[in-house]
Formats: C-alpha cells, structure tokens, sequence
C-alpha cells in the first residue's frame, strides 16, 4: 500500500481547519500530549487510549551476536526496552475496512 505520509505540522493543520482554535495552542497540546505519552514510557508505564490503542514498554532480549545492518559488523546487543503499540477494536475495525489498492 502506497500511502502518504502525515506529519505532525499536517495534524495540527487538520484540528486547525477544523476547529478554527489558534495553530499555536493545538501545536502546544499536541506536543504535551506526545510529551506525556514519551515520559510515561520512559517511566515504564503503559499506556491506554479507549478505542485507539495501547502504547507499552516491552524488553527486547540482549543477542551475542548482532549484526549492523550498515556496517556488517558483528555487535552484541544489551537487553533493552523498545516503544509498542496495539492497536484499539475501533482502530482495528477502521483499518480492516480500508480498500486494498493495488500498485
């Protein structure tokens, strides 16, 4: 699926145009709100968005031998915690309407 890519900037327009409220205020919400999701996750805190999703800290294991995919050069990896999210009944339902395009 070819899709375009929506930015952040491109949301705030969204709310704008929809909202009529000031471009400054919605950017101000929208990076508190992205603030607050990052600092819960740093904290190890999930997440929970009814009807959207679930964001979590999940560990990722350490492997012995890794490979960067830039360099070939074997590496070893530390456990460490990675950003996942599962997606909401609605969101799932939203998606799973979406029409097949074909390339």
């Amino acid at each position: 699926m070819a899709s375009k890519k929506v930015t952040k900037y491109e949301l705030v327009d969204s709310i704008y145009r929809e909202s009529h409220c000031d471009r400054a205020d919605i950017l101000f919400v929208v990076d508190k709100f992205l603030e607050g999701i990052k600092s819960s996750l740093s904290c190890g805190s999930t997440i929970e968005l009814r009807g959207f999703g679930t964001f979590e800290p999940r560990l990722r294991k350490g492997r012995e031998k890794a490979r960067n995919p830039k360099t070939g050069e074997i590496v070893s990896m530390a456990p460490h915690y990675v950003a996942a999210f599962r997606a909401g009944k609605d969101l799932k339902q939203a998606l799973y309407s979406l029409e097949i395009k074909d390339e």
